[in-house]
């Protein structure tokens, strides 16, 4: 076994009980883990830069796939069920003994740094991967160390072995699948196997901050933040995939603290990231200036994104592939990004949906009561044709806006919440980015225009004592004008042509959301209870 690189950790992977691989290459620098994804045929350079490479059969998470090895130190913690689903620790051990076999003889790569930019709550991680290329994500994602003396001496807290070409066998294995993912928190341990889509690394991770921040009194979140004119200016974008948490959150009158997932301490809001890994299908260089310029520069990763085999020039717009096209990047190609990843307390949060059924208003405000009621509702919605089977607008409810990488019952995440609003007085919003006059095939998709003009209203403090009008169906305190904005495009009962058609699918909304929270009723107060919609 050999080890090559510019800085060699005297903890080898031996404590990993790796054994008798081939070259071990550590910690690369970026050019250096180019020569190795273009050598290895991972992937092709792009025109301007950027390295495009195929995730195969895997273009975006495998949810049903993913385990919580059922150990002493923490079974009595994890909200077991459909999200949360157990693994013996016979299975992962026995799983972990053929994956360290099959490493024997073969080239790795590991990457050494943190999750986390506050040193206070920081954690050492090491990225064991297959593929130069995941490493490469591995480097974009997470917090670099740059000194040579402490990355020669780095012990991790947590690992992540990465073999996309090795695959369980589900009838011996007890998995879902040939492919896993498997999150160990008594050995401080993630395998992943038959996967190549790289988002599984850094939301393994993801979930390993989800459980042990909280025990710490930290609120871990899923959610993009950005600060004003100064650190104390900070506000939070909580929403699940499609809804806008990273092109709301890059505004160039902003400061970009992270697009993913943050911690809030007591110190203050912070990111648990070094990069951003934002979808990119049909990317308006207009729209969302900062991000498109990431996919034209060298260091971004792009997945699954199509391009012209003679020119290497990328097509944004063509989905034949997945609409889930990536970018990996590092943070520091956006201009306006913060690297120190650090803030002050939110005094802003928002709650992003993309509302199929058109029903939701485009912003509102939430008393504290209403936002642990949306906060663990998690509504967006799926529209027609993302997902096999999907042929109309069907409710996406995931507590905590990140239900598939939060270890703990939702009711702790949200418990964090409610102090925090109250400890800092926070304003929160429900901003729907999804659908206005009509559903999903009948309506349009609300203008992002539109809605960075409210979100700005939002957080520059011009919506502070506007006057309100309460909507009906979901007691939603909805502003009569905000500058900029049609004041009928407020009321979304006023963008439909048909009034008695908005009302039955407002209440027929309002029946799902009361269905779905109560899993939660036993465990929140009446008040909470009492702020979401009421079924009629």
């Amino acid at each position: 076994m050999q080890n090559f690189g510019p800085v060699v950790s005297q903890y080898g992977v031996e404590n990993h009980g790796i054994k008798n691989a081939g070259t071990v290459y550590w910690n690369l620098s970026t050019p250096m883990l180019y020569e190795q994804v273009v050598r290895r045929r991972e992937g092709v350079i792009a025109h301007l830069g950027p390295i495009v490479v195929n995730t195969g059969d895997h273009t975006g998470r495998s949810p049903n796939d993913k385990f919580i090895v059922q150990e002493p130190t923490s079974e009595k913690d994890i909200w077991w069920g459909k999200v949360n689903r157990p693994i013996s620790q016979e299975k992962f051990d026995s799983l972990y003994r053929k994956m360290l076999g099959y490493i024997q003889n073969r080239d790795i790569f590991v990457f050494d740094g943190y999750v986390g930019t506050d040193p206070d709550y920081r954690m050492p991680v090491r990225i064991i991967t297959e593929y130069a290329w995941h490493n490469l994500f591995a480097r974009n994602m997470f917090v670099r160390e740059n000194d040579p003396e402490k990355l020669r001496h780095h012990v991790p807290e947590f690992t992540v072995i990465d073999m996309p070409r090795f695959h369980a066998e589900p009838e011996v294995d007890g998995t879902n699948s040939q492919t896993f993912i498997l999150v160990d928190f008594g050995k401080k341990l993630v395998l992943i196997g038959g996967t190549e889509y790289a988002g599984e690394i850094k939301k393994s991770i993801f979930t390993a901050m989800n459980y042990y921040l909280p025990k710490r009194g930290v609120m871990s979140m899923h959610c993009s933040a950005n600060y004003g004119k100064d650190k104390d200016d900070v506000a939070i974008f909580f929403g699940l995939s499609g809804t806008g948490k990273t092109t709301l959150s890059n505004d160039p009158t902003r400061h970009l603290i992270g697009d993913d997932e943050h911690g809030w301490s007591d110190n203050g809001v912070f990111n648990f990231e070094g990069g951003c890994y934002a979808k990119v299908i049909r990317l308006d260089p207009n729209g969302e200036p900062e991000i498109y310029a990431t996919t034209r520069r060298f260091g971004t990763i792009l997945e699954n994104v199509v391009y012209d085999n003679e020119t290497r020039r990328v097509d944004l717009d063509d989905d034949s592939r997945t609409e889930n096209t990536r970018a990996s990047y590092p943070i520091t190609h956006i201009p306006n990004a913060d690297p120190s990843g650090m803030a002050g307390h939110a005094r802003h949060i928002i709650f992003l949906t993309a509302d199929a059924f058109g029903v939701l208003p485009p912003i509102s405000k939430l008393t504290k009561e209403q936002a642990m009621y949306h906060f663990l509702s998690g509504y967006t919605a799926k529209v027609a044709g993302t997902e096999r089977g999907v042929t109309e607008p069907q409710p996406n409810f995931s507590a905590c806006f990140g239900a598939p990488f939060m270890p703990l019952h939702p009711g702790e995440y949200a418990r964090l919440l409610g102090e925090r609003i109250d400890k800092h007085g926070a304003q929160v919003w429900l901003v729907n980015t999804g659908w206005t006059g009509g559903p999903y095939g009948v309506g349009s998709r609300m203008k992002l225009a539109y809605t960075r003009r409210m979100v700005s209203a939002a957080l520059n403090g011009e919506l502070d004592d506007v006057e309100t009008f309460t909507e009906p169906f979901f007691g939603l305190q909805i502003p009569v004008h905000v500058d900029g904005v049609p004041d009928d495009v407020l009321n979304p009962r006023n963008t439909w042509s048909d009034p008695a058609a908005y009302d039955a699918q407002a209440m027929k909304l309002v029946n799902m959301f009361v269905e779905n929270f109560k899993q939660f009723e036993d465990g929140v107060t009446a008040e909470i209870i009492a702020a979401g919609p009421q079924p009629r």
